[in-house]
């Protein structure tokens, strides 16, 4: 899992401004998360730290980053120490000082990184063992619905490859093709049920799914037509659950 994403952390930095980030995927975020107002917040499977600086900048009053890839966490450090907003990066497992301290996990793409189902739960029990009590984890999967082929991402930055029939642990090839950016990585598709049944082993209540929206500001810059094609098969889905016994 680690040695793919060692060398992208300026992609993935730079794909942060695309109108796919700005005008969808960011603001879907925001809705999904609520108030950050003085939360304790942990990005799991951070990257460069995108989504730890802008948790930090909209409120929360703690942010760490977690990753395994030295190349994203070197990354994400950098980019503290240029701008400093106030974050820490770890680089590895969850330390057992920051076991049970957060309010909140959010985990951008990590979960379709599994590369095994023993590796899926791996991740959900650190984010449950990192909550404390009613912590909520908020995570963007492989939209359960995805069909390879259903429609072209390309106008958004990216594309998406697979071989039917998918299932469980089916390979999905990320493209990120945009300005002068071309990098391919494998991701892991899983099944609605397996992810709610893997969420509730780790502790957790059953997710709520929520598909991703479009800004005002992005139909107003990029027009309707622009985003339908996306709305209509997207290929991710955001789901919100609360560590299970604690409460909400």
């Amino acid at each position: 899992m680690t040695s793919q994403f060692d060398t992208l952390s300026a992609t993935y930095e730079d794909f942060t401004a695309t109108r796919f980030r700005t005008c969808l995927e960011i603001p879907s975020v925001r809705r999904a998360l609520g108030d950050l107002g003085g939360a304790a917040v942990l990005d799991l499977g951070c990257g460069p730290g995108v989504y730890t600086r802008w948790v930090r900048r909209h409120g929360a009053a703690r942010a760490t980053g977690l990753d395994v890839s030295g190349g994203m966490i070197g990354h994400a450090r950098a980019q503290e120490a240029a701008d400093p907003v106030g974050v820490d990066y770890v680089l590895g497992a969850l330390p057992d000082h920051l076991v049970g301290t957060f309010d909140l996990v959010l985990g951008v793409y990590v979960l379709p990184y599994a590369t095994t189902h023993a590796e899926l739960r791996q991740l959900c029990d650190t984010a449950a063992h990192a909550l404390g009590p009613g912590g909520r984890f908020v995570t963007l999967l492989i939209h359960p619905g995805f069909r390879p082929g259903a429609v072209s991402y390309a106008p958004y930055g990216f594309r998406l490859t697979a071989r039917e029939p998918l299932g469980d642990g089916s390979p999905v090839t990320l493209n990120l093709c945009f300005q002068s950016h071309d990098e391919t990585v494998t991701a892991r598709f899983w099944t609605r049920a397996t992810l709610e049944g893997t969420l509730r082993a780790a502790g957790f209540t059953c997710p709520r799914w929520t598909d991703p929206t479009v800004s005002e500001e992005g139909v107003a810059e990029h027009g309707e037509p622009y985003w339908r094609d996306y709305l209509t098969h997207p290929h991710m889905v955001i789901t919100d659950c609360v560590k299970a016994g604690s409460s909400t």
